[in-house]
Parts: C-alpha cells; structure tokens; sequence
C-alpha cells in the first residue's frame, strides 16, 4: 500500500457530496493512517446526517467544517495545517444553472479562484479539483464555468513561484448513481410506469462512484501539476437504460431540455496536440507548462495520440449493455434492483 497519505491531512470541499461520500468511504477504509480528514461544505443538514454515517467518535480522524468557497476567509481558516486538498464543491445542475447563471458562477468560478488562493495562502501540498465532460466544448453555463475553473487550476501551477504546490485536474462523465443522475431518477419513476426520454439518440460516459474515487486519488498521488486526467470508460444509451430499469413501462420522447447536449464529449479533437495516453486514462497537458513537458514524458511514459484524436461518448469503443447496467445497478447503486 501506498504511504503517500501517511500522517497527512486531507480536506474536500463538497465533501457531503457522493463523491465527496464515496471518497471518505475510501480513505477511512484504505488509509487510515491518515492523520486528518475534513469535510468542507456549506449544507449543515447534510453534515448532520453524514455524521451519523461516519461518528467521530468511531472515526477519530474525521473533521466536520460549515463553510462556503465563496468565502475566502472561511477557506484560508480551513486550510491551515491541510496537506491535500480535494476541490469537488460546485453547482453542477445544468437547467438550474441556466436560470441562475450569476449563483452558478459565483460558486463554480470564484469559488474555484478562492479555493486556488487559499492554497496559495497556506502550507496545502497538493490539489485536485474534478471537472466534467460537460466542460468540454461547453454548450451550457455549467460547461462553461467548470471550463473556466479547470483553466484556473491549470493555470495556477505558474504563479506558484517557488512554492512546491502542485495543482491538477480530473474530469470524467456522468457517476452512476450520483445525486440527480438519471438512473436514480428511473428508478423513482418507474412505479409511476412512465419512464420519460429526452432523446432517443442520446448517449453519455458511465463511471462508478468507486471509478470516480480511483482517479482522483491517482491524480493526487502522481500528477507532477497541471495535467488533466481522463479516465477511458465505457458509454450508455439513454434508451438502453430506461429499458434496464423499465422495460414495461411507456418511454415518451420529451425532448431535450435547455443546454443538453445529444452526446458528451471529454476530448475534442483540438485537444488531440496536447493529449497523451497512459494506459487507464488519457492526460491533456497544459499548453503552456510550468515544467518542461520532457518531465511529464519521461516520468510518466506518456504515449501521444494521433492528431485530430477526439473521445466523444457517441462514437466509443466500449459500450454498456441493457444486462450490463442491471448488473452494475444492483451492484453500484440499489442492491434491491433485481438483475
């Protein structure tokens, strides 16, 4: 096992969140050596309740702290004696932002420039902020402001001067599961026999709450700063799981709502020059390094990919299956889902 995490102090913003969850869930399990972790997040109910999940009393290294990233005093509060710092705090419902795009980029861009600030402020070591496919050739606000935070965490490993603090990003597609997700939301509709499709050639990424976790603690162990990670996972279509969960029931088209794309991208091909393969994921790195980009060459046995490469869940190499995602939502998201 990896010491890297030995006596080191880890906060998450959002941290009451499902990836926020399933990231403690790891940590306490597989890292317990850790000497702190702090959940960072403005929503006390949801604090409460996490508490009841995971009691200090049975988990001594666990810190619970109210707090908004629009705060920039709140955050540089929280990030003293920090180590590593996990930036999953965001707005992330796509029509929500659309009617509320001033909230949105308060929380997504400003918070994001806070939480970079107090790192830069304080003694944090590492960070990884997650990201969306949404942010890639964004077509919505929530794209775009999540686009514009990953430029910032990029961005930041060159005002860093001489300070050793690395800064990375990982994005990937829609977390089976997650709260608001679609598959949850079948789940609850289907006693209503009514299982409504945006449209019918719709198509995204699927990655497990666990798969989500795996990367971003890849990224907070190797990444040298400023890479972005982009794990290969398979697709779905939209149809394929109404008919995982539904298969009786009716499946009306309605129409895709405001700033919806058909299919999600994470790699455009203008990203190709810039894009290397690592194995289990792809890595952007950034156009303007703050190290030579021999360093993540060498280190790393990065493999170019063609020009003109683009991942778009349309057009994947690996797709699930309607038994496939019965099986992966009894075993990732209902254990009472019957296969």
């Amino acid at each position: 096992m990896s010491e890297y995490l030995t006596n080191k102090t880890i906060l998450i913003t959002g941290g009451t969140g499902s990836l926020g969850k399933a990231l403690t869930k790891h940590i306490l399990s597989v890292h317990s050596e850790v000497k702190k972790l702090i959940i960072f997040s403005r929503d006390e109910q949801k604090q409460f309740q996490m508490a009841q999940e995971f009691p200090e009393s049975e988990y001594p290294q666990i810190r619970y702290f109210i707090g908004d990233v629009r705060d920039f005093e709140r955050l540089k509060r929280a990030f003293q004696q920090v180590d590593f710092v996990i930036h999953a705090a965001a707005m992330k419902h796509v029509h929500i932002a659309e009617y509320n795009p001033e909230e949105c980029i308060k929380t997504n861009v400003d918070g994001a420039q806070n939480v970079i600030n107090a790192c830069l402020a304080t003694n944090v070591q590492r960070v990884v902020a997650l990201s969306t496919d949404k942010a890639c050739a964004p077509i919505n606000l929530y794209g775009a402001t999540k686009l514009t935070s990953d430029k910032l965490f990029i961005a930041a490993n060159n005002i860093k001067g001489s300070n050793p603090i690395r800064f990375s990003v990982v994005r990937y597609g829609n977390v089976m599961g997650s709260n608001g997700s679609v598959i949850p939301f079948f789940i609850k509709k289907k006693p209503s026999g009514v299982l409504p499709i945006t449209d019918s050639n719709m198509t995204r990424f699927n990655i497990s709450l666990q798969g989500g976790v795996d990367m971003v603690m890849h990224a907070l162990e190797h990444a040298l700063g400023g890479e972005l990670f982009v794990p290969k996972i398979p697709s779905y279509r939209i149809t394929d799981v109404a008919e995982a969960i539904g298969p009786e029931c009716e499946k009306p088209i309605i129409g895709i709502r405001p700033g919806e794309k058909v299919h999600e991208e994470m790699i455009t091909s203008s990203d190709s020059y810039n894009t290397y393969d690592l194995g289990k994921y792809y890595v952007i790195v950034p156009t303007q390094p703050a190290r030579p980009l021999r360093e993540f060459l060498d280190q790393n046995n990065y493999k170019k990919v063609e020009e003109g490469f683009s991942y778009t869940s349309g057009e994947n190499t690996e797709w699930e299956t309607v038994d496939s995602l019965r099986t992966l939502i009894h075993e990732h998201v209902d254990p009472d889902f019957k296969v």
